[in-house]
């Protein structure tokens, strides 16, 4: 499908049903209708979500509370970890994930609920979790918009990842939290080939763009960082250092990577991309995948999932911790960057403020 990640209707694990396509004569040979098939358009569905902050305890994620303003991802990656989430709605973690979305339209009402209940305690908030915040999407929505003023109002930390140059278009936002010590931003890049992105993120920023947008942040005044994730063996890995130079060089003061990660029905979405994308590179990431998830094509297991194991994972490990040195990134010299840095101590209810003012 033009501009698409992925090219199938995968079934999701919850479903009563598989179908499989079958050669019936009608095709050319490879298995593709002789006329093009159409660009398959995005559909958006406006959603009144029940609750809105979730929230979790997992020892190696860094962040317990977290907001998704979506469900499913515009910009298509296969390799998405979030795919299979789209199973619990009876949707296909491939195509439907990308081209069926849903909207949480009542997303700041429930945010200023949450907010306002005395029970409230106040922990930074991570955008770009499970759907990126700042998707195409999001031009039309504006609800990342939103809920970024009713947090700068209440002076609420947050933190953002994102493959999108649209949140430059929440600087005027972002650049006044920071000032408080509110807000880090992270920008994720795969890697800086723009004919290999345009193949495995296809409605994302290009690399070049996603430099200019760390660049923009940091001149902001706003603490960026870069995420090398994932690092796809065999295939993106070798762009690990020019990435972090590039951000470095933009204004980039933090950086982390994440290995490959292939749960449930992202197995075979991604071994499709490899087969139609890099044939010739397929059974070579396969069989680095699986070295580095001690045999297995995916490791759930707290501590390792994010990094993997054995010789390929150390290696990359160190080939990041050397390159940060040479650029700069993660200096301990950096409050921002070394350490937590986000203040939670200026927290205010909603309208709290604005009372304030009347009495005072």
């Amino acid at each position: 499908m033009k501009l698409r990640g992925t090219g199938s209707f995968i079934a999701g694990r919850f479903e009563a049903f598989a179908r499989e396509a079958v050669e019936d004569g009608w095709t050319n040979g490879s298995g593709q209708e002789e006329a093009s098939a159409p660009e398959m358009p995005t559909k958006v569905a406006e959603e009144r979500a029940r609750s809105i902050i979730a929230r979790n305890d997992s020892p190696d994620i860094p962040f317990e509370q977290s907001i998704n303003p979506y469900r499913g991802c515009e910009h298509g990656c296969p390799y998405c970890y979030a795919r299979p989430s789209h199973a619990y709605l009876e949707l296909s973690p491939g195509l439907d994930f990308e081209t069926k979305l849903f909207a949480k339209t009542n997303a700041v009402q429930l945010l200023r609920e949450e907010l306002s209940k005395k029970s409230y305690i106040c922990k930074p908030i991570a955008f770009g979790t499970n759907t990126d915040a700042y998707q195409p999407v999001e031009r039309r929505y504006k609800i990342m918009r939103g809920l970024l003023e009713l947090l700068a109002e209440c002076d609420h930390p947050l933190t953002v990842v994102t493959k999108s140059a649209l949140i430059e278009r929440d600087i005027d936002l972002l650049a006044p939290m920071a000032n408080k010590h509110l807000v880090k931003a992270f920008v994720s890049v795969t890697t800086l080939d723009h004919k290999l992105a345009r193949k495995l993120e296809p409605r994302a920023a290009s690399p070049s763009r996603r430099i200019d947008a760390i660049r923009a942040l940091a001149a902001a005044g706003i603490p960026t960082g870069v995420m090398v994730a994932p690092v796809i063996p065999a295939l993106t890995d070798k762009s690990l250092e020019a990435i972090l130079e590039a951000a470095a060089g933009a204004g980039a003061i933090m950086a982390g990577w994440i290995m490959l990660r292939l749960p449930n029905e992202v197995r075979p979405l991604f071994k499709e991309w490899l087969a139609t994308h890099a044939p010739q590179r397929a059974d070579h990431v396969i069989s680095i995948v699986r070295q580095v998830r001690g045999g297995r094509e995916n490791d759930p297991n707290f501590g390792s999932r994010m990094s993997g194991s054995g010789n390929f994972s150390d290696l990359i490990d160190k080939r990041f911790d050397l390159a940060c040195r040479r650029f700069g990134l993660n200096s301990e010299d950096n409050h921002m960057a070394s350490r937590g840095g986000l203040d939670c101590t200026v927290f205010r209810p909603p309208g709290s403020r604005a009372q304030m003012n009347l009495f005072g």
